[in-house]
């Protein structure tokens, strides 16, 4: 059985881009994978956070991985922080991170142009995110293509230190959904979906209310033609609600498309909006169950463990092959 990894920031609650790109996967592949689902709050920390809000987005996150499906007897989920291996992988990976490569990434060149002042973790984040990997001899990496580069860098890294110390790490593969798998800003269909984003109509939460569901799909960004058709590249905003309600209703572009033949956008967005509401109902039932309750910390107690035992084991590994510590 090929083993799964992948992990979300804590930094704000999720949105219908996260639940496309990435949850709805993990619930996909749990059944026959061995998964181990991440909070990776220390990845969070590379931008200034409220410590007040990062413990309560830890939290929140958690309970909408299960909400969204995660099984915690079939996946295992923790928290990173709470292993001690990330970080000291982390560090024995940065050893052999080229500061070329590190600056080539797109993520660190986005970030660190919108900061006064940036911070060195925002630059090494890489070699951390390849440390979460690693760890779990993990085979398949499921991601938006947003992460792509630094899934091939965690690849190269994993290469480098096998051909330098012998066979340690597993070398991951890379998983990219083909519909969904970046949805884009309602108000800006030509940047990625953030829940960072300052302004809020932009994306859809995963808690929002109906109403205003409702209300930002109604106020997306569409064009003037009034035709219902997939073109990425002339119709931005009408692709992206396409590929949303594709997404959580199951139905193809194509049959959308002919769907909504001859109505306009406003019958077109109310369709989103609905599907869209009613994949989201269920799952925000099961959040508030779970938010507050022991269970929650008992599945991230259990899940913990069972991480705990297979990183430190590989750590171990890693540091004996590169010469750290006493024999």
């Amino acid at each position: 059985m090929k083993t799964i990894f992948s992990g979300i920031q804590p930094s704000g609650t999720l949105t219908i881009g996260n639940y496309i790109g990435a949850i709805r996967q993990f619930v996909e592949l749990q059944d026959d994978h061995n998964c181990f689902f991440c909070i990776v709050d220390e990845h969070a920390i590379t931008v200034p956070q409220d410590p007040e809000e990062l413990t309560k987005n830890i939290r929140s996150l958690a309970a909408l991985y299960i909400a969204s499906g995660i099984d915690p007897t079939k996946s295992t989920l923790f928290i990173q922080s709470e292993i001690k291996a990330h970080t000291q992988l982390s560090w024995m990976l940065q050893s052999m991170s080229y500061m070329g490569e590190l600056e080539r990434m797109t993520q660190f060149k986005d970030k660190s142009g919108q900061q006064e002042s940036v911070s060195s973790a925002l630059f090494t984040y890489p070699a951390l995110m390849a440390a979460d990997i690693l760890l779990y001899q993990t085979h398949i990496v499921p991601v938006g293509d947003d992460q792509k580069q630094h899934l091939e860098l965690t690849r190269d890294l994993a290469e480098r230190f096998n051909n330098r110390f012998g066979e340690t790490f597993v070398v991951p593969d890379i998983r990219i959904s083909k519909v969904g798998a970046r949805i884009m800003s309602l108000q800006e269909p030509t940047k990625k979906m953030s829940k960072s984003d300052k302004n809020e109509r932009s994306f859809i939460s995963m808690l929002d209310d109906p109403k205003k569901i409702e209300r930002k799909i109604k106020s997306a960004v569409t064009d003037s033609d009034g035709v219902v058709k997939y073109d990425r590249e002339n119709k931005q905003g009408i692709a992206n609600l396409l590929e949303i309600h594709s997404s959580f209703s199951g139905e193809t572009i194509e049959s959308l498309e002919e769907k909504y033949a001859g109505k306009g956008y406003g019958d077109f967005k109310a369709g989103v909006a609905e599907v869209v509401i009613d994949k989201l109902k269920p799952i925000q039932e099961r959040y508030y169950d779970l938010y507050e309750s022991q269970k929650l910390d008992d599945i991230l107690d259990e899940g913990r463990e069972k991480a705990a035992e297979i990183a430190n084991e590989t750590l171990t590994k890693a540091k004996k092959v590169m010469g750290l510590g006493r024999p």
